[in-house]
């Protein structure tokens, strides 16, 4: 089961890994002569999940991944789905005919029927636009031999979203920008963002709030640029965002290091002994403790540990770990406990 280790883009092996957590690279498809997801029947959803099915099982890059049938799924399993990043929420519901197919290592995975018939999307670690664009699109030129995808000379590929027509494609970046929060200046950076065509959103993508300085950026509209330019364009912004934050969190060492590396230390302190703690209290220590890290302010953790913290400590790990639904006070108890067995093994 995918629960017996974290996703590889935790690993903070990816370039520039200390800013970005990790790249994404998703492809909305739909199939030709089938009604899209909202029009579709519940009959006509289950004959199009089982048709992406076994058009990925022929394919080379997902061999031996693993499939998720949302109806038959377990809700923890569902909720674990949506903390890695492999499936939205509104997916994670568990309609019939909805499903996620997720390769080795969670590098490559697809969701089925949720706004679209496919969402193929790549994950990497660290700042990687281009080289993840440059695999998902070898994987889906190898499922539209097997597939006929809905497409338009006109309008490219037809979607669900009027902002996903055209190439389909949508490159984003999860960065941790809280030297740029801590400097006062992260309102003016992501403004300027926004100027460029590139959308800003939470942790958890649209509708999630910006916990702990953590950020997703990545284009708006899909249609008038290649995907190949698309990549490139993220890419670029995504290494200023680096060269921002880089320069924000120099000035923080030099203008307030002791302050700085008390708030690490005090950060490391309570989560290394803390008995009960929510998951929102991790995500704001863990992004202070993320920076002091970065920043060589604390050499007992390191960043892989650090990005593991802010995906395994939520409730619906804690939940499939527990094997029922604990109580709040369970789950805070539990939480705590993984949180000081995660940092005593780094010492």
């Amino acid at each position: 089961m995918m629960m017996s280790e974290p996703p590889a883009w935790l690993g903070a092996a990816g370039p520039r890994s200390d800013v970005i957590l990790s790249t994404r690279v998703r492809f909305a498809r739909n199939l030709e002569g089938s009604p899209f997801p909202t029009r579709a029947t519940e009959r006509e959803l289950i004959e199009v999940r089982e048709r992406i099915v076994a058009a990925i099982a022929k394919s080379n890059y997902l061999t031996n991944a693993l499939v998720f049938r949302m109806e038959e799924t377990d809700p923890a399993i569902r909720r674990v789905l949506v903390e890695r990043h492999l499936v939205s929420s509104e997916l994670a519901e568990g309609g019939p005919g909805g499903g996620a197919i997720v390769g080795e290592k969670e590098i490559v995975s697809a969701m089925v029927n949720e706004e679209d018939h496919l969402r193929l999307q790549c994950i990497r670690a660290g700042l990687q636009p281009v080289d993840a664009w440059r695999l998902i699109e070898r994987i889906d030129c190898e499922l539209e031999r097997n597939l006929q995808y809905a497409f338009s000379s006109d309008w490219g590929y037809l979607t669900s979203c009027p902002t996903n027509v055209g190439t389909g494609v949508r490159v984003s970046v999860l960065a941790h920008l809280m030297g740029l929060v801590r400097s006062n200046r992260i309102a003016q950076v992501l403004g300027s963002v926004s100027k460029l065509g590139l959308s800003v959103r939470g942790f958890y993508g649209e509708g999630s709030a910006a916990l702990g300085g953590f950020f997703q950026i990545s284009n708006q509209t899909t249609l008038g640029q290649s995907e190949e330019d698309i990549a490139y364009t993220v890419e670029r912004v995504a290494g200023q965002l680096v060269a921002l934050e880089l320069e924000a969190r120099k000035e923080l060492a030099e203008n307030a290091g002791r302050q700085l590396a008390d708030e690490v230390g005090r950060a490391y302190g309570i989560l290394a002994n803390a008995r009960m703690i929510s998951a929102e209290e991790v995500m704001e220590l863990v992004s202070s403790l993320r920076l002091g890290t970065a920043l060589g302010l604390i050499d007992s953790v390191d960043l892989g540990t650090v990005n593991r913290l802010l995906v395994i400590t939520q409730p619906g790990h804690l939940t499939y770990s527990h094997g029922g639904e604990p109580t709040p006070e369970e789950r805070d108890s539990a939480r705590a406990d993984l949180v000081r067995k995660e940092l005593a093994s780094c010492e």
